[in-house]
């Protein structure tokens, strides 16, 4: 009876089941939570031919910009959960954004296909600035609590958690000055309102000789800057970066993930692609789905803490 049973529906059962292996079957979407023009649709430009030839299908890019990323990020958890609609994604921004308010989506809605890019912050000053290392700089915070003003690209960002890290790590009192984005964290720095700032390479090599950074904030010298040590080598284990990729909705099949993740990997790879980031200041990286769910889950674990302390 199960044979014959099997032998009549089994292939009506075969037609019924979702087939991955055609995916995708139509145009996919690749939303850009910041305005045109930025690096985040710079990026996306970029990748689009690539994934074009990888996926066999046209890549439409919109945007939806708004309050830091948050309003295309609670747009994208709203989407069809097929592998469709995909958007950019910014850590620790997704992780941040929760934790400090309600932006309308939660972090773990948002399944990572793929981070692509980082780029670590290191605290910068002037050239001429009295502080030639990171000590001096600790040294003169002890001697004047709250009197080192240190520069950074907002509120609730990756600048202002590493700010409140570096305070803690070191048993110090600055005062941070939060700012509308990265150019008027830059041109504060420049005009001499803050001491220091949080800047990236990629901010930073724009301005020639005129900055310093005295550390940067990763476990190892930068390829951009070998020479400039780390927090770590000063015995402060501070690691701070933003890194960018893209996400889908919670509940995109596996199947799905995997083909998006292997085209965005196989750009990630490109020689092409690297120079392009190394030239800027961006650090090539390729951390699949799997890797950058295990680092959202990390990050979110040490900043939950900190972000609650200082939230009240």
């Amino acid at each position: 009876m199960h044979k014959i049973f099997f032998a009549i529906f089994a292939p009506l059962l075969f037609l019924c089941a979702p087939s991955f292996a055609d995916f995708p079957e139509k145009n996919v979407v690749y939303q850009i939570t910041f305005s045109p023009g930025g690096g985040s649709d710079v990026r996306a430009r970029h990748q689009q031919p690539h994934l074009e030839k990888e996926l066999g299908k046209k890549v439409v890019i919109q945007y939806k910009p708004g309050a830091g990323g948050s309003i295309g990020w609670a747009n994208l958890v709203k989407q069809k959960a097929d592998g469709y609609f995909m958007s950019g994604i910014n850590l620790p921004h997704i992780i941040l954004q929760p934790l400090a308010r309600k932006p309308g989506y939660q972090t773990e809605e948002i399944i990572p296909v793929v981070l692509f890019q980082q780029i670590p912050f290191g605290l910068t000053v002037l050239q001429d600035s009295p502080f030639k290392t990171l000590d001096d700089l600790i040294s003169f915070a002890k001697k004047n609590p709250k009197g080192l003003t240190i520069g950074g690209s907002g509120t609730w960002d990756a600048t202002h958690i590493a700010n409140l890290q570096f305070e803690m790590m070191a048993d110090i009192e600055t005062t941070y000055v939060p700012h509308k984005g990265g150019k008027p964290k830059q041109t504060s720095l420049l005009g001499g309102h803050t001491m220091a700032s949080w800047f990236g390479p990629n901010e930073k090599m724009p301005h020639g000789d005129k900055v310093r950074t005295l550390a940067y904030a990763t476990e190892n010298p930068i390829q951009v800057s070998p020479d400039v040590p780390t927090f770590k080598s000063y015995g402060y284990p501070l690691y701070s970066s933003v890194y960018h990729g893209v996400g889908v909705p919670k509940g995109t099949p596996e199947e799905h993930i995997k083909v998006l993740e292997q085209a965005f990997l196989k750009i990630a790879d490109l020689d092409e692609t690297k120079k392009v980031k190394l030239k800027v200041g961006i650090m090539p990286i390729a951390l699949d789905s799997e890797s950058a769910q295990k680092l959202i889950a990390e990050k979110k674990a040490a900043w939950e803490p900190i972000v609650k302390k200082f939230s009240n």
